[in-house]
């Protein structure tokens, strides 16, 4: 049990700015909460050191004071110390091989691990997430490749005036830029050849959502997939109208043996279900993906899919937005994640490799997995609001009790992976994950 609470500087990313808790957040929890709170110094951080200073944190380069640390992102495996509590994204819970290093080296020094992902409510619902975040910012970075590759394709577009999230000073900046193409689109409209011009959101969720409300700043006019399906039919369309479709899982995939669709039966069984995405790619301009996906499921966007398009010439889809960015899943030609200093490659479906940048005959892809760090104030901002309510039942449980008696909410148990080094028993899974990585 412990009151000092530390906050470790982000050096995963070069670009990662943002922190676990703000100035205010902390002047909160030490004025109302007692909290003693330390703050590794960071040159990059979008918050000043001076900014804590303020708020009343101590700064410091080192952490060994606090018993409980909070961070954004993994956490380098000689930075940590023994029997102490760790918060953060650790993204170990689908097995993930480049982090088993981390994890067992945890386990030698009988840390407690709490992730961020999984605490969840009795529904299962996360309640600590930027899912939003990447939504606004991979929504922004999505419209600044379209212009691009518009260009490539010999369309000068306002779109070209849109800039990368990371580059405008806040996101009502960003939102300012594009309420004015939006503005323009309606009085100019979209040239004939690129009618209907449709963007396609994959998933409901926070991602979606916040993909959704930066789209909405344009002249949007929501439709069902099955009617997109339709709308080429149609003998006039509006030119100062950009289509919106949503796809939901019944959309997306269907039973192998015909039988009708079940959502609790498809995320039970996901082998018994085979995509029937396909049909609805020729007719997307633009594709945002924010769907959650592990190897169980069906892919969207295959490399054969898009082997053959490119065969007869430029499809109509030119750009994917593959906010999820899961390395050759939903969307298999998504190799690797960008960085944000490039955050852009083209697949070339020929050879199965990529290129940098936004030139070239393939598919333009847009795949940074560190989205919510391009606004890292907004974003911050935003996660602080919802963490700040649990740090203090973290600051004062005593980790040293057994994991029946640690007194934790429900929801904050649920994410603990680790206890006294142990993994806790709906992640013992993982001990699978850890031998095969230890064997290799």
């Amino acid at each position: 049990m412990s009151n000092f609470i530390g906050i470790r500087h982000e050096d995963k990313y070069k670009l990662e700015k943002r922190a676990p808790l703000t100035p205010k957040h902390v002047e909160r929890l030490i004025k109302q909460k007692k909290l003693d709170i330390v703050v590794q110094s960071s040159g990059k951080r979008i918050f000043r050191d001076a900014e804590y200073l303020q708020a009343g944190a101590e700064v410091s380069e080192s952490l060994e004071k606090c018993s409980v640390i909070f961070g954004v992102k993994e956490i380098p495996v000689d930075c940590f110390e023994p029997d102490k509590t760790y918060v953060f994204f650790s993204h170990v819970i689908k097995g993930q091989s480049y982090n088993m290093p981390m994890l067992k080296r945890m386990m030698e020094l009988k840390c407690n691990l709490i992730d961020y992902e999984k605490i969840i409510d009795e529904q299962g619902k996360r309640l600590i997430f930027f899912g939003k975040y990447a939504g606004l910012a991979g929504m922004i970075n999505s419209f600044w490749a379209l212009g691009l590759r518009m260009k490539d394709y010999g369309y000068l577009s306002n779109l070209l005036k849109i800039k990368q999230s990371h580059q405008y000073h806040s996101l009502n900046e960003a939102r300012e830029d594009i309420s004015a193409i939006g503005q323009r689109i309606a009085e100019k409209g979209i040239p004939q050849e690129l009618l209907p011009f449709v963007i396609g959101f994959t998933g409901y969720g926070n991602v979606s959502q916040g993909a959704q409300e930066i789209c909405g700043l344009l002249p949007v006019k929501e439709i069902s997939p099955a009617k997109l399906l339709e709308l080429r039919h149609r003998p006039k369309l509006p030119d100062n109208i950009i289509y919106k479709v949503i796809f939901q899982e019944e959309d997306l995939v269907e039973r192998k043996d015909g039988q009708p669709f079940d959502l609790h039966d498809y995320y039970a069984n996901p082998q018994d279900y085979q995509s029937t995405f396909e049909k609805y790619i020729p007719h997307l301009s633009v594709l945002i993906n924010g769907i959650y996906w592990d190897k169980r499921y069906p892919k969207l966007i295959t490399k054969e899919y898009l082997k053959k398009a490119f065969a007869k010439g430029h499809p109509k889809l030119m750009v994917i937005g593959d906010i999820s960015c899961d390395v050759e899943g939903s969307i298999e030609c998504t190799l690797k994640p960008a960085e944000i200093d490039e955050p852009l490659y083209v697949y070339h479906p020929d050879t199965e490799t990529i290129t940098m940048g936004h030139e070239g005959h393939g598919m333009l892809v847009m795949a940074v997995d560190i989205l919510p760090a391009e606004l890292p104030r907004d974003a911050s901002n935003g996660f602080a609001d919802v963490l700040v309510n649990f740090i203090k039942p973290i600051a004062d449980a005593d980790f040293n009790d057994s994991f029946e008696d640690l007194d934790l909410p429900k929801s904050i148990k649920k994410g603990l992976i680790l206890h006294q080094g142990e993994l806790t028993h709906d992640f013992k899974y993982l001990e699978e994950f850890i031998s095969i990585n230890s064997e290799k």
